[in-house]
């Protein structure tokens, strides 16, 4: 009798628990549409801000944040998948190489994200841009300055972990008997890894990346220091460009703003919209996780 009791109490609490993680999700979401929703026209997102970013739209911010995303990436990515088939396919766990990459990733991924942004700023923009201008340009300044290009690396540098972590779970969750398989055919370890374990593990894959981007779209401090831009009308055009991003744009109103309550508004919406692009991302790896699932079931 005290064990149900006991059961029961442990069932209540945890129910408890989740129901508070909702209603405050519904609350926050709640606020910003309420606030917000009336302010997002087709203007507001297809045109620049103006008059001290108390008119217009976030065209500008959307277009900073798409690009930022996409460079990230594509570099972030590629590093990251290699790094977990090192870690899931060919490395021993003996190793010291092992041991210290594993510790160097799990040590990455608890840095503060302000960290990254110094790191970026540092070795991004003072040494590798520095070295660049001195070598092509002959010192004349093009890249040893704040650009989308550092902001993307180092967002890359800042998802990498979450990155090496979903695709090296998704590589072991492919069953050990289709290597097996593939290597009693005659396949070598390389092909396995590119002919038969990846694909299996792709929804995994592509999930982690999504995932990776959506936490991107959202970070702002590690961009403050290599690429952010306070107010640019002009879409970046180069990869040595300013841009500016949603999520600073966001801080810019909330903290620089000459008149608080008129620019409110525009606050609420810039929210929205960057809410609703994290949240489609989100969706995306859903929908692609399920839809590969789907078919792979399908053709087995």
């Amino acid at each position: 009798m005290g064990t149900r009791r006991a059961d029961r109490f442990f069932v209540a609490l945890t129910a408890l628990a989740a129901v508070l993680i909702v209603a405050m999700l519904v609350l926050i979401l709640g606020n910003i549409v309420l606030n917000g929703w009336g302010k997002v026209t087709w203007e507001f997102v297809s045109s620049a801000p103006r008059a001290g970013m108390t008119e217009g739209g976030i065209f500008p911010a959307i277009y900073g944040t798409t690009l930022l995303v996409l460079l990230m990436t594509v570099c972030v990515v590629p590093v990251g998948v290699c790094v977990a088939i090192y870690f899931s396919e060919y490395a021993q766990r003996e190793s010291r190489l092992y041991r210290w990459t594993r510790q160097a990733v799990d040590n990455l991924a608890g840095v503060p994200s302000i960290v990254f942004g110094l790191f970026g700023l540092g070795f991004f923009v003072q040494f590798i841009g520095r070295g660049i201008d001195q070598a092509a340009y002959g010192g004349e300044l093009h890249y040893a300055q704040p650009a989308i290009l550092w902001a993307a690396l180092t967002m890359a540098a800042l998802t990498l972990p979450v990155v090496i972590v979903s695709v090296e779970e998704a590589l072991r969750a492919v069953p050990q008997t289709y290597r097996d398989a593939s290597a009693a055919l005659g396949a070598t370890k390389s092909e396995t890894i590119f002919r038969v374990v990846l694909p299996h593990a792709l929804p995994g894959v592509l999930t982690g990346g999504i995932l990776a981007v959506s936490r991107g779209a959202g970070e702002v401090a590690p961009i403050l220091f290599v690429g952010a831009a306070y107010f640019l009308p002009h879409l970046p055009a180069h990869l040595n460009d300013q841009f500016m991003h949603l999520g600073y744009h966001i801080f810019v109103l909330s903290t620089q703003s000459p008149d608080v309550e008129q620019t409110k508004p525009l606050l609420y919406a810039t929210v929205l919209v960057l809410l609703a692009l994290t949240f489609l991302l989100n969706l995306t790896a859903i929908a692609i996780r399920t839809r590969l699932r789907w078919t792979s079931g399908g053709e087995r």
